[in-house]
């Protein structure tokens, strides 16, 4: 009923950006937290960014000053601008956002599939 699909991931040199982009699609009412997590091979799912359908923002303490996370409403869309980035940056991206459907009457968490982000030293 509702795909979140991801893009922009891929191989970056350190101190390089990438914008990574996450469109939400389906029988959507209303979208409230929009999030990007991230998870590096042998450690856990971490949160990274966090907007709130208000516009604000949140961030791990690892990215602040560095990410910056954004969205578009009309477009149940959601953006994370990523800049200088560190090898330890290093992981898959997994867009997730808290949304209503659709002749529902409760919010449910809803996963992209994930997007790779590489960084070379």
């Amino acid at each position: 009923q509702v795909q979140l699909v991801e893009s922009g991931g891929g191989l970056v040199q350190a101190g390089g950006s990438l914008r990574l982009s996450c469109a939400a699609s389906g029988r959507i009412f209303s979208i409230d937290t929009m999030n990007w997590y991230r998870q590096a091979p042998g450690k856990q799912r971490e949160l990274v960014a966090t907007i709130t359908s208000g516009g604000r923002t949140n961030y791990a303490d690892s990215v602040k000053g560095r990410f910056a996370i954004s969205r578009d409403n009309a477009k149940n869309s959601v953006y994370l601008q990523m800049n200088s980035l560190e090898p330890e940056d290093t992981a898959v991206y997994y867009c997730n956002a808290k949304l209503m459907l659709l002749y529902s009457r409760d919010f449910g968490d809803y996963w992209g599939q994930g997007t790779q982000v590489t960084v070379s030293s």
